[in-house]
């Protein structure tokens, strides 16, 4: 179902998350996948909740949590993307000294979150409107957090919508916030640090804060697809 995973050189996106704590995937999902992606929006029976950003200080635009069982193509990349990124995930959990590791396959890692109560599904889908944007945040859910995520643009960039881009920020101890806006054409998708990634430092290795946003859509709707492979308490 998504034959494109195994023609991506893993190791040279590897070195870009260590380096920057980011790498993207181009052309994850072809024109018709984000179209049928993007029409599920609509259809309740999809999803176990509904988050109105205004309502809680996020932003402006809203997004919908996916229920179980999970559209395919999500399901999909949860179970096919996860294996490539434990590697990576174990590498900067050694490195930043922390304890949990992180099995090859993502049932077990599941089975893991399901224990400590972590039941409820994390795959998401955002829209944003005119005027619509999202502050900096992080998705953690709970104790139990795998530090790397997934978000898929659905729409056009200058099409479907103008403004609206993926903003990260990364904040070094003693240093100012570093931003970074990353480029992303419709089905792109970008891997990113959850909460905090390895940085390699004159003493050893220490931990930098990042963030995640969405800058202001100053036109069109915007879609976009998360594929976060913790569970939520």
């Amino acid at each position: 179902m998504m034959p494109k995973l195994d023609a991506y050189d893993w190791p040279a996106l590897a070195a870009d998350l260590d380096t920057q704590g980011w790498a993207t995937l181009p052309a994850l999902l072809d024109a018709a996948r984000c179209d049928a992606m993007t029409a599920l929006y609509d259809e309740d029976a999809r999803f176990r909740s509904r988050v109105v950003m205004a309502r809680h200080g996020y932003g402006r635009g809203e997004y919908r949590y996916f229920t179980y069982p999970l559209p395919p193509l999500v399901e999909t990349m949860r179970t096919r993307i996860y294996p490539r990124l434990a590697p990576i995930a174990n590498a900067w959990h050694k490195r930043m000294r922390l304890a949990p590791r992180f099995p090859a396959r993502h049932a077990d890692f599941l089975a893991r979150c399901h224990a400590a109560g972590q039941t409820r599904p994390t795959p998401v889908m955002l829209r944003y409107g005119a005027g619509d944007y999202n502050c900096l945040h992080q998705d953690l859910y709970g104790a139990h957090v795998f530090p790397l995520q997934l978000a898929i643009l659905l729409s056009k960039p200058g099409a479907d919508f103008v403004g609206g881009e993926f903003v990260l920020t990364e904040q070094r101890p003693r240093m100012q916030s570093r931003v970074e806006v990353v480029p992303l054409g419709r089905g792109d998708a970008v891997v990113f640090a959850v909460n905090s990634r390895p940085v390699a430092g004159g003493r050893g290795d220490y931990r930098v804060a990042m963030r995640h946003g969405v800058s202001r859509v100053r036109a069109g709707s915007r879609h976009t697809l998360g594929i976060i492979f913790h569970d939520a308490t």
